[in-house]
């Protein structure tokens, strides 16, 4: 199949290998923000009314079960990558194909993965909890919404699945117009859940976390409605069906890469957790100030992870369609872009975040200092984990995975964490908020320097059926051809 015949059959694949680098990349990006906006608007208002109707405890517990629940995705969003990594690139070529077999592969993969974790979460998580070092008082709440929380993964991680993969063929719009049906439910049952109304008794931080299954299983049908409806080139039908049972050749492809994709997912949030370990030895009021400074930080985050998404794609699409003379222009196009939104960011928060906190401590003033020193020490670290993002969001998009792995534990482990042990006995729980820029820049150093070097150039991606069978087939010989590392 030609790549004009490709486009011709997936007519709702957005050609990211033409035109403007850095017109195309805004255009692109601005419904990924959008969504991210609504996914952070949706958060923090579920958080006003948690802090609001169920006090700093019922905060502090969202922050350690949300954690956890990080994690799980953690475990499995590695696969997710690799697969729109191979959407991507075949909607360079134009290759239908290629983009529904990797969907195929992709929707069971995460179906399956997401009921293991539900119930290995439900099980365990006691023990989570615990090893966090969850305070006493908070325990009980944390525990209730962390095991319904676990009970969304299946359809929540489809749902993120289905808009990884429509931004892997172009298109940021329709994802980001579906988050909408959700967020206005969650919004809407949370208060009634939480206090009751009615014949609805009071349900509390339980109610906070039914809110959230509910919206999460209307956002699954909504976009499996409208994907069919609209007959967008991710569906599946008649024969095509056969796709959702995995080709092993596939398999082979997004295990291979996705593996490591996810570990870098497990350091960063492994490492969130051992943070969070440190923050709940400070006691109630520190937990409580930092859930409410993550909440400012995920609106500072926002534009680095809509460039993000957005750069990965386009380097995806250019990649698979051989235009690599495009590729460092995406790269600084990404830069420049980051530099100027998530300095915007910080410097906005930084400001007003007096006011903000205050949506989630209501009149906790200590709480609320705590959190203002928090991100005045800790927030401009965004900015160079936003240059971070877009240089490794490039590499992964050709199937680099091993050194930026590398280059995150290194970042992670020794650099973020070995900073808090070795300044916490000097300036004490500051150590924790400025292990951020520490971490930030080692991070930054390393990824920019493996750009530069341009090994990662050198690596293919297996993306095509016909390729992979050759790699599955010639596996045992000699001479076989290897699958590449990254």
């Amino acid at each position: 199949m030609t790549a004009m015949q490709g486009r011709s059959v997936a007519g709702g694949v957005r050609d990211l290998t033409t035109g403007p680098i850095a017109k195309t990349l805004l255009l692109f990006a601005l419904p990924a923000l959008g969504s991210n906006v609504l996914q952070s608007i949706n958060g923090s208002i579920n958080a006003v009314w948690i802090g609001q109707l169920l006090g700093e405890t019922g905060l502090a517990a969202t922050a350690n079960a949300n954690l956890i629940m990080f994690m799980m995705f953690a475990l499995i969003f590695g696969f997710g990558m690799a697969s729109t990594i191979v959407i991507g690139q075949s909607a360079g070529r134009g290759d239908v194909t290629g983009m529904r077999q990797g969907v195929g592969t992709g929707v069971t993969l995460f179906f399956v993965m997401g009921l293991i974790a539900t119930a290995v979460g439900w099980a365990f998580a006691p023990e989570l909890l615990r090893l966090l070092g969850t305070p006493a008082d908070v325990y009980p709440e944390a525990l209730i919404y962390l095991r319904v929380m676990y009970l969304g993964l299946p359809s929540g991680l489809l749902t993120v699945f289905f808009a990884m993969a429509m931004r892997g063929a172009g298109d940021s719009l329709t994802p980001m117009l579906l988050l909408l049906p959700g967020m206005f439910i969650d919004i809407a049952l949370n208060p009634i859940l939480i206090r009751g109304f009615g014949p609805i008794p009071p349900l509390g931080i339980f109610g906070s976390g039914l809110a959230t299954l509910i919206a999460n299983f209307v956002s699954f049908a909504v976009m499996v409605a409208v994907i069919y409806a609209r007959d967008l080139p991710i569906r599946l039908r008649g024969a095509e069906f056969r796709y959702l049972r995995p080709k092993r050749e596939l398999v082979a492809i997004i295990v291979n890469k996705g593996i490591p994709m996810g570990l870098q997912m497990i350091v960063m949030s492994g490492s969130a957790l051992v943070m969070l370990s440190f923050v709940n030895r400070e006691g109630t009021d520190t937990v409580a100030a930092y859930g409410a400074v993550n909440q400012l930080w995920t609106y500072i985050q926002m534009p680095a992870m809509a460039i993000g998404m957005a750069v990965s794609a386009m380097a995806a699409q250019n990649i698979g369609a051989g235009k690599w003379e495009r590729i460092d222009k995406i790269a600084m196009a990404g830069i420049v872009v980051n530099l100027g939104l998530t300095g915007s960011m910080v410097v906005l928060t930084l400001l007003f975040d007096s006011g903000l906190l205050t949506l989630f401590l209501s009149d906790h003033v200590r709480a609320i200092a705590i959190a203002e020193h928090i991100g005045l020490l800790a927030s401009w670290a965004f900015i160079l984990m936003g240059v971070t993002m877009v240089l490794s969001s490039i590499t992964r998009a050709n199937g680099a995975t091993m050194v930026p792995l590398a280059i995150m534990v290194l970042a992670y482990i020794p650099g973020r964490l070995g900073s808090i042990y070795l300044m916490e006995d000097w300036i004490g729980a500051d150590a924790i908020w400025w292990s951020f820029p520490i971490g930030g820049a080692l991070s930054l150093i390393m990824t920019a320097a493996y750009y530069l070097q341009g090994g990662w150039r050198n690596i293919r991606l297996l993306a095509t059926l016909e390729e992979a069978e050759e790699f599955v087939q010639s596996e045992a010989e000699p001479t076989g051809r290897m699958l590449p590392n990254g």
